[in-house]
């Protein structure tokens, strides 16, 4: 029976994380370096992006590298596999943690539901949803050559429960919108799909982290924490402990799950 150790251990893997400039990307990117995983970075932010896999390397004495694409673009987003492959030797986890948040060169996101746009429909869905269900498709191969291939898409917990809109009034952060929740929610049910669809050779689990703190306004900070048992927003530290567990071993038996990691929040 292999040790606790021996089952997180991830030497002589590759994790792809889509991203991975961002504050959860590379926390990810570092957490699962520690175990010993070579990491590639996809980002459209390039230069931030290279900054992070080059404190990988120097951290954790593995391989990393970074690739910058538009997720939206869906021939790039075929060739990324083979490029991760042909550049760090192989690739066996993918964490879809890329999200379309909203961007200023688009009107119609986070305003009231009669005036939200369907540009950012597409948009949302084309990356949020889209994207993660052909990314998995074209990496297969891979995926499946050492038997131990792992996809943990990252939904939300607007992916399967409705939004407050009073924790948003008065606030000036805008109304959470529908594109959002419906492609996080689609992610969860392709979880689905893909992990049944893909047993034995590769497990594929979702996370939906709850709110995660970005300086927000006081009122809305107050507001959202007395919604959560736990009695705070969530930290990137709050939600690496559950990618470790999902992309090795130590989750070997686990597929097709949807796991909320959201300080009780979706308890109530």
């Amino acid at each position: 029976m292999k040790t606790i150790k021996e089952m997180m251990c991830l030497s002589g893997r590759t994790v792809l994380v889509t991203g991975g400039a961002g504050h959860l990307g590379q926390a990810f990117g570092l957490a699962l370096a520690e175990l010993g995983a070579s990491v590639a970075l996809v980002d459209r932010r390039l230069n931030e992006a290279k900054e992070c896999a080059d404190k990988i390397t120097s951290l954790y004495n593995v391989k990393s590298s970074c690739f910058e694409i538009e997720l939206s673009d869906s021939e790039a987003v075929r060739e990324l596999p083979q490029r991760v492959a042909s550049e760090l030797g192989g690739l066996d986890i993918i964490v879809n943690n890329a999200g379309f948040v909203g961007t200023d060169k688009l009107t119609g996101w986070c305003v009231p539901f009669d005036e939200q746009s369907i540009e950012t429909w597409r948009a949302a869905t084309e990356v949020n949803m889209t994207a993660p269900f052909f990314l998995v498709q074209a990496a297969l191969p891979f995926l499946k050559a050492q038997n131990c291939g792992s996809v943990i898409n990252i939904s939300s917990i607007y992916g399967f429960l409705g939004p407050d809109m009073r924790i948003y009034s008065e606030t000036g952060m805008g109304e959470n919108a529908a594109a959002y929740a419906v492609s996080k929610g689609g992610l969860i049910q392709s979880t689905r799909w893909l992990a049944t669809v893909l047993a034995p050779h590769v497990r594929v689990n979702c996370v939906s982290p709850g709110g995660i703190w970005r300086n927000q306004p006081d009122l809305f900070v107050e507001r959202y924490v007395s919604k959560t048992p736990l009695g705070r927003m969530g930290a990137e530290d709050d939600i690496t402990g559950i990618i470790a567990y999902l992309a090795s071993d130590l989750s070997k038996y686990v597929t097709g799950q949807h796991i909320a990691v959201d300080g009780g929040w979706s308890a109530w």
